[in-house]
């Protein structure tokens, strides 16, 4: 048994995510989650909702809430939207728990021991409008480096370069919208990331194994320009982590909060203890510290392209710093981004298709199906409609759920409803076997290099072999003049659908679990080989024709959410 420590970004708490976040972070994190515990091993999936800084504060203005009020409120949503898609975690945490806020003075405290904290007066953006100081993030203006017109303060989203407010052109508040802009004079503490660029370096050429889009983001940011910069880790702001050493008060750092992007990696860590908390006390440290047994733990993280300079840089940088055993990350899993239909699914500017509005017009294996068989991962993909109908209607309906039902409902309608007995498999069947066999392991190998569309791709070949197999073999015609043979074609079609169903459920789980149900399999065990799995299922077992399983999407369904979903959302 292996240990397998696993977390997805965590997401902002201001508002319903988008299809392409989903498919950016958590969705690739719970298949691989899935796939692990289906192995048989142990598995701790953790999530958060990231809900301190500005974000926080504007959107629970804008909702007429206080922000505490406001994020208790939306992480019980987000909480919701992600059961509705299956997602797995262990535990579902929050940025703003006691532990985090513990747990990010407590490393503050450490880096401040360590000489890489240091104190800094700087001139940052105010709005007169506003009324207060703005977070580089609510700084818009356009990007000097690609043109992009929306251009954070921090950081491009378009070309990702890290960015300083003063390099924007025409900047303006995206609170506001106002170009009142000054500049003031405030202290801020920032951490000393250049003076741990070796290490940070060395660290990054360790990780051989890394997608290149990764190992490039990472090194672009350490070898730029001027290479890695230090960065401030504190805001003036009212809702977040207030600013201590530790248990200690910071002289000068009265009424500022640890910058969102300090605390919240951090809430990986503190998530388990709050696992811990909510199970009994579980040992939480045993998967998080290497002096408490994490040195066995391998830990895979899953973000898109835009969070990786923070989490190859900044969050190693504040576990290197502190000087404690910590578990770093071993493998970081980046995405590419998800576009919707010409241009960009957006939050903040409601073009796409959100989490809830998708869970209610699909289940949620249509759409976990779609998003992950053609996951941006080595280059960005495209979301539109006639791609989401044609991906369903031939992978789903035409290929796995078509098979399911010509199967079960020919058995029923020949031999009743259990699996008829007939002869011993043949040269065709074997063939079959010896098919699905280096398939099986193809898979597996893909699976575990979390090759997501690769691994979609193997296992809809798998679903196609059945369906080759059993058209050849026409059931419905050799029953005519050989029923024994017919019998065990239908004996192995009836066990082809238990191993679509195990191999299918880390994809699937909905669709896995009434093929499962329907063959009164309680717990399925991951096949070790095609020939076992082929032959599990005992002649004489009773089974239930299920209800189809995917329906096909119309094409008036098509138009209709076109339509629907055409312009932003209010």
């Amino acid at each position: 048994m292996q240990r397998h420590l696993i977390t997805s970004a965590i997401p902002y708490i201001n508002g319903i995510k988008h299809l392409g976040n989903l498919v950016g972070s958590q969705l690739p994190a719970d298949l691989y989650a899935r796939y692990q515990r289906a192995r048989g091993n142990e598995v701790l999936f953790l999530c958060a909702t990231d809900e301190h800084g500005t974000p926080a504060e504007l959107a629970a203005a804008k909702a007429g809430k206080p922000v505490a009020e406001y994020c208790a409120e939306m992480h019980k949503i987000q909480a919701e939207i992600a059961k509705g898609f299956r997602l797995s975690f262990d535990h579902f945490g929050r940025s703003s728990s006691p532990q985090n806020h513990a747990l990010t003075q407590h490393f503050a405290g450490r880096l401040a021991d360590a000489d890489l904290i240091r104190e800094v007066t700087e001139k940052q953006v105010y709005s007169n409008a506003d009324g207060r100081f703005l977070p580089d993030r609510y700084i818009e203006g356009t990007c000097p480096n690609c043109g992009y017109d929306k251009a954070r303060g921090d950081q491009c989203e378009n070309c990702t370069k890290q960015l300083d407010p003063t390099d924007l052109i025409e900047p303006r508040s995206a609170v506001s919208g106002s170009t009142d802009l000054e500049v003031r004079e405030t202290k801020h503490l920032y951490l000393r990331q250049s003076a741990l660029k070796d290490d940070l370096n060395a660290w990054i050429d360790s990780k051989t194994d890394w997608p290149l889009l990764t190992t490039s983001i990472a090194k672009k940011w350490l070898h730029d320009g001027d290479g890695l910069q230090d960065r401030g880790i504190t805001r003036d702001l009212d809702w977040g982590i207030p600013v201590r050493r530790g248990d200690a008060d910071w002289p000068g750092m009265e009424g500022k909060v640890f910058y969102v992007w300090f605390d919240a990696p951090i809430e990986y860590i503190a998530c388990a203890g709050e696992w811990s908390d909510a199970h009994g006390g579980a040992d939480w440290e045993r998967w998080w510290r290497t002096d408490k047994g994490a040195d066995d733990v391998r830990y895979t993280q899953f973000m898109g392209k835009d969070n990786v300079p923070f989490h190859t840089l900044s969050f190693p940088a504040t576990i290197l710093g502190s000087g404690e055993p910590w578990k770093m990350v071993d493998h970081l899993k980046s995405f590419n981004y998800l576009n919707y239909d010409g241009g960009q699914f957006s939050t903040s500017q409601g073009r796409g298709v959100f989490m809830d509005q998708a869970l209610e017009i699909l289940p949620a294996d249509y759409w976990r199906w779609w998003l992950l068989s053609n996951c941006p991962e080595t280059s960005d993909s495209e979301f539109t409609w006639e791609l989401f109908q044609q991906g369903v209607n031939k992978d789903l309906a035409d290929v796995l759920g078509n098979f399911v039902s010509r199967v079960t409902k020919f058995c029923r309608s020949k031999f009743g409803e259990i699996v008829p007995k007939g002869g011993v498999y043949g040269d065709r069947e074997e063939t079959l076997i010896a098919e699905l066999d280096a398939r099986l392991t193809r898979y597996a190998r893909m699976m575990d290099a979390m090759e997501v569309r690769k691994s979609a791709q193997e296992l809809r070949a798998i679903w196609v072999a059945g369906n080759e197999y059993l058209q050849a073999a026409a059931p419905w015609a050799t029953i005519k003049e050989d029923p024994e043979t017919a019998a065990m074609q239908i004996r192995l079609g009836l066990n082809l659908i238990s191993f679509y169903a195990t191999l299918s459920a880390p994809f699937i789980p909905d669709a896995a679990q009434k093929m499962n149900t329907a063959l009164q399999i309680e717990k399925a065990q991951w096949p070790s080989n095609a020939s076992d799995a082929l032959d599990s299922l005992p002649a004489g077992q009773s089974f239930a024709v299920p209800e189809n399983l995917f329906a096909k999407i119309s094409d008036e369904d098509r138009k209709d959410w076109q339509d629907r979903f055409a312009g932003g959302r209010a």
